[in-house]
Order: C-alpha cells, then sequence, then structure tokens
C-alpha cells in the first residue's frame, strides 16, 4: 500500500515521538509500503522553522533531505494537478499545507498518515 505522510507524522517519525499512533508507526516500518514525503511537507517545515514555531537540530536544508533519504521515503513533488486539485476540495481545513497534501493523495491515489481529524472529513483514506 501507499500513502503520504503529514508533516507532523514526519517530524514525529524522525523523532520517535509517542504521539506517532502505532498503526501509523507499523504501517511506515513495514517494508512492503511505499511511504511518500511531499515536498509541500519541505516548505511547511522550512516556513515553520524560520518563524520559530519548530526547531530542528539541524538546517532544514541537510535535515529535511537526510531523514528522507535514512527513511527511505519517496519525494512527491507538486504538479500543476496537484495545485489546481485544491480548488475542487471543499472548505474544509484553512491550513494551505494539509490542503495540498490531501489533494496531492487524493490525485495520486494515496493514503494519508496523520492524527489530523480534519483530513478526515475529506473523501481521502486516512491511516492513524
Amino acid at each position: 500500500m501507499n500513502a503520504l505522510l503529514d508533516t507532523q507524522a514526519f517530524l514525529w517519525w524522525i523523532t520517535d515521538n509517542p504521539r506517532l499512533s502505532e498503526t501509523a508507526r507499523d504501517f511506515i516500518a513495514d517494508g512492503a509500503n511505499e511511504v511518500f514525503f511531499s515536498v509541500v511537507s519541505a516548505w511547511e517545515i522550512v516556513v515553520k522553522a524560520a518563524a520559530g514555531r519548530i526547531t530542528l537540530p539541524d538546517a532544514a536544508p541537510r535535515f529535511i533531505p537526510h531523514h528522507v533519504l535514512r527513511n527511505g521515503f519517496a519525494v512527491l513533488p507538486v504538479s500543476m494537478e496537484h495545485a489546481l486539485g485544491v480548488a475542487e476540495l471543499p472548505p474544509v481545513h484553512r491550513d494551505p499545507f494539509d490542503r495540498l497534501l490531501v489533494a496531492q493523495a487524493l490525485g495520486e491515489g494515496l493514503a494519508v498518515l496523520t492524527g489530523d481529524a480534519q483530513i478526515e472529513r475529506y473523501p481521502v483514506r486516512v491511516i492513524w
């Protein structure tokens, strides 16, 4: 099965944070599953780190690629289809990062690894 990490799930996975659900943890650890990391999450981490909302142990341009590579996550770029897909989403979630992640998941037929209850209101499969 294939799934897209939301930003928080990525950060919780790499820091071994207990807030990551056991189901999500098992899914990521299962080598039979392909786990995608979106460039949207890289952008979100950079923006939030610059604003002081999160603290990283290293500069984002080193930190993010290191952990994506180390964990064998596939990188999902943003396409025009993904960006325009946001226009088709109901106004459930106000966070532009999460809305674009949902549009990517829908466009690529991916489940989303997220604990965000708002995302569950979209027609996307959630693993948590």
